[in-house]
């Protein structure tokens, strides 16, 4: 038997669900559509559209949490379109892509005054800005103050369409310098949807990396692609000896894991070195992964979520040889980015995992213990805002890229 933890979109009630693992459903039984391709019909969002969201704030705000928590939400800093990602650089300034393309700088704090810089940084490559394409994630190397390197993931266009990559560049004033990619997924789709894409330091210097499966569900199950995968590299983009696919001529040996479907966030935990990862479902199911080499992860052989037409995916979501996701949620909150907490702003919230949601429109909390999931609490609801990133700030405070045009990033900090 297996337990699986459900959330529901509302974060009022925890239901443990004891499924069998099961093999593969016998021949003539129903096994849903996991060849389909796996996007929305017409119109986006099945019969539901998109939820409607409020407009970026424009003046600080006090909530109350669980646990006696008592925050404020503050806009940080505006003057952004469509943030997807944030990167702290060791000296405290803030860098923010924007899917269009554009890396932005913002110098100062938000108690000095948080400053965006109105000429975005040059040198970054050129995007495929269309759909869920854009300039995705920014992460400097650990050894930053020496080198100066940053790493950012991006839709790339090419002869077969368009796929994920990883440029590298040194930052030099506002330019980055001898850029160039280190690594091009071979996931080349003439589509634009679920490129990922997400960067994390494991502990021991190598690089994780997710790719979506391209809205090609297939290929999450298929090692001769990156589609649908978390990648592990050197910090020069090539191969680590000890990857667990190395060797094998069917796969390729940048692969960490697989069986995943549309991967949006992804952080090593400080303490543990536990690699987490969340990604979206179709309806339903979106997951909280923590991520172990070689594993199957399921999509689209054992999945929780259901087409956008209501038809079945996965008549058996645990199956023997699949790993089973941490947290799932149902109805999707379409996660986002995550980070792991542990400033001591919030005492209350050291070791929680903060993931945004989408089209939940909120900040959710997952609260984890030697024992595994102690509880959880959806923020920012009454806001109605997109959240596409996450990150602690080096003062301890939670910083949030809000996804629209007129946007900007909020900084949550105690309301004392």
């Amino acid at each position: 038997m297996r337990a699986l933890t459900v959330v529901t979109s509302a974060a009022v009630a925890v239901a443990t669900i004891a499924i069998v693992a099961q093999g593969p459903p016998p021949a003539g039984g129903r096994q849903g559509a996991p060849g389909r391709q796996g996007g929305p019909p017409a119109g986006r969002g099945g019969f539901f559209p998109r939820p409607a969201t409020l407009p970026f704030p424009t003046a600080a705000q006090t909530f109350d949490g669980l646990q006696g928590v008592k925050f404020r939400v503050i806009p940080h800093v505006t003057g952004l379109q469509n943030p997807w990602g944030i990167g702290f650089l060791p000296t405290g300034e803030m860098l923010v892509t924007e899917k269009a393309g554009r890396l932005r700088i913002v110098r100062g704090s938000g108690t000095g005054g948080a400053v965006l810089e109105s000429t975005p940084i040059a040198g970054t490559p050129p995007v495929v800005s269309q759909g869920q394409g854009a300039l995705m994630e920014v992460l400097p190397h650990p050894r930053f103050a020496e080198n100066r390197l940053l790493y950012i993931t991006y839709s790339k266009a090419g002869d077969g369409g368009n796929t994920t990559a990883l440029f590298r560049g040194r930052l030099e004033g506002n330019t980055i310098v001898d850029g160039k990619d280190i690594f091009v997924a071979d996931a080349w789709s003439q589509g634009s949807a679920h490129f990922g894409s997400k960067l994390a330091w494991g502990r021991d210097g190598t690089l994780f990396m997710t790719v979506g499966e391209r809205n090609d569900r297939n290929r999450a199950q298929q090692l001769n692609t990156h589609a649908g995968k978390v990648l592990r590299l050197r910090e020069d983009g090539t191969v680590p000896p000890d990857n667990p696919f190395v060797g094998r001529a069917d796969a390729k040996p940048e692969i960490y894991s697989y069986g995943h479907r549309n991967l949006q966030g992804l952080g090593v935990h400080p303490e543990t070195g536990a690699l987490w990862q969340t990604e979206h479902g179709p309806q339903g199911g979106d997951e909280l992964n923590v991520v172990q080499p070689g594993r199957n992860f399921g999509w689209p052989i054992a999945t929780m979520g259901r087409e956008y037409t209501g038809e079945v995916i996965s008549a058996q979501p645990a199956r023997e040889g699949v790993e089973q996701p941490f947290v799932y949620w149902v109805p999707s909150i379409g996660l986002s980015g995550l980070t792991i907490y542990t400033g001591d702003a919030f005492p209350q919230w050291k070791g929680s995992i903060f993931v945004g949601g989408l089209s939940g429109l909120e900040l959710h909390r997952v609260a984890i213990n030697e024992r595994g999931l102690a509880g959880r609490e959806s923020l920012l609801r009454e806001l109605r805002l997109r959240v596409r990133d996450v990150r602690q700030g080096p003062d301890g405070n939670l910083y949030v890229a809000i996804d629209d045009a007129k946007s900007g990033i909020l900084r949550i900090e105690p309301a004392s």
